[in-house]
């Protein structure tokens, strides 16, 4: 044998004998808030999402409904597992597009989720949009605001909202930003609908009340609340706006004991809604129906700190723990086995998005941001192939999801039960509400 055949043979044995290698893994970046007034909510996302990354890694034959979680890793990419890049953007939307930015451009993920505050998934939906030059802002030593970054043109990356409502995050013309959950106008349509049930019935509904934390979640969702009120044809007695990061709500609670309304819903975040009811116990006033717009009354440290302040509040929701043997039952009892509680509305939300993005980078095959994107707007997921109560996942041209659904829990003792629509109800509905009455 020659020696240029006796070099091939080596390199044909060397090439045999090279062992296997794994999928190289694939990264995703995520943004909660870690640290500010929303911390715990965040934690609880972070912990729901950690979750669902162990779940798709490891395989779980018993979720053989859902597009991925039944077989260890991405099967479409050799068995290819998932890794988190994780940052915490503080509730404030200049950190959210800054980690946003570094997850992309140093980091490299190759699809982002996030982000609780509708004000942050704005900010940060803009750095991944891309395809354009953009100016991220901050503060110098003195205040003054100055630029930290301009975003260079480049390819947009994928960017999977799991629970920020408001409107326009889908509707900007972009691109690359899909969100899952349902939107401002879908709550306020059912709390509309809800309540003209309550008329129906007989029960008296002469006025309502909004109350809004004054950032991008509140007005969006308050404002929403009051244009289908007046459509509906409900007296709209005042809507009340505040600041979040205040320490003193006397006077919104006064104003709302004159206008007397039939109901009250708050768009709130945590730590204000807490305040709310301690100030309304202190000052005797409780009206006849509280509705809570998820947020505050889903945070996981809601019932522990004014639960008993709060019985037969009424909160919006699309997670149910569900029957034995369904998808969220099934995940629900991981996530209690690890974490020592329930799933709730939010985090479950959170899981939900971080399935759907799994599932689309799976059908892609592929980790290239356009064959991912493709992938997310072909999604079409079925109600038994979810965690969520939504009526699937389809997303329409703007990337919100069309199938998205709500319904309405109460406050009995230490946990909501469901009890609107009817179709949905597992305990009936008591009003007017118990309060620490």
């Amino acid at each position: 044998m020659n020696r240029a055949w006796c070099i091939v043979a080596a390199a044909l044995t060397a090439a045999v004998a090279i062992p296997a290698y794994a999928a190289d893994p694939v990264k995703i970046g995520v943004i909660y808030p870690l640290t500010g007034n929303a911390a715990r909510v965040g934690q609880s996302a972070k912990d729901a999402v950690d979750l669902g990354v162990e779940i798709v890694n490891t395989g779980h034959p018993e979720l053989k409904a859902m597009p991925v979680g039944a077989a260890a890793g991405l099967q479409n990419l050799d068995g290819a597992k998932i890794i988190l890049d994780e940052a915490d953007h503080q509730g404030n939307p200049q950190v959210g597009a800054q980690q946003t930015l570094r997850l992309i451009s140093q980091d490299h993920v190759v699809a982002m989720l996030g982000s609780y505050h509708s004000s942050v998934s704005l900010a940060a939906t803009e750095v991944a949009e891309g395809g354009r030059q953009s100016t991220v802002y901050g503060f110098d030593e003195h205040g003054s605001p100055r630029a930290i970054m301009t975003t260079a043109k480049r390819q947009g990356i994928p960017f999977l909202v799991a629970d920020s409502v408001t409107p326009n995050i889908t509707g900007r013309g972009f691109k690359w930003t899909f969100r899952t959950a349902p939107i401002a106008v879908n709550f306020a349509k059912t709390y509309l609908q809800f309540l003209n049930d309550l008329k129906k019935s007989g029960k008296k509904v002469d006025s309502i009340a909004i109350v809004n934390e004054n950032t991008d979640y509140g007005v969006s969702v308050g404002t929403s609340i009051v244009e289908a009120a007046k459509l509906a044809g409900f007296k709209v007695a005042a809507q009340i706006a505040y600041n979040p990061s205040g320490l003193d709500v006397t006077a919104q609670v006064l104003q709302l004991k004159t206008f007397n309304p039939s109901a009250v819903i708050f768009v709130s975040y945590s730590a204000d809604v807490v305040l709310f009811f301690k100030t309304m116990k202190s000052l005797d006033y409780l009206p006849p129906i509280i509705i809570g717009d998820d947020a505050g009354f889903s945070d996981p440290t809601f019932i522990p700190n004014v639960g008993n302040l709060a019985q037969g509040a009424i909160n919006r929701r699309a997670f149910d723990i569900g029957k034995p043997g369904s998808n969220s039952y099934i995940v629900d009892q991981m996530f209690k086995a690890k974490y020592g509680r329930d799933l709730d509305d939010t985090s479950a939300q959170w899981m939900q998005g971080f399935f759907v993005l799994a599932d689309a980078i799976n059908r892609a095959g592929s980790t290239e941001p356009d064959k991912i994107q493709a992938a997310l707007k072909a999604t079409d997921l079925k109600p038994d192939q979810l965690i969520m109560g939504y009526n699937g996942v389809k997303f329409d041209d703007t990337g919100q999801n069309t199938l998205a659904a709500t319904y309405l829990v109460q406050l009995k003792g230490k946990e909501y039960v469901s009890v609107w629509p009817a179709d949905r109800a597992t305990a009936k509905l008591e009003l007017p509400m118990k309060g620490w009455k």
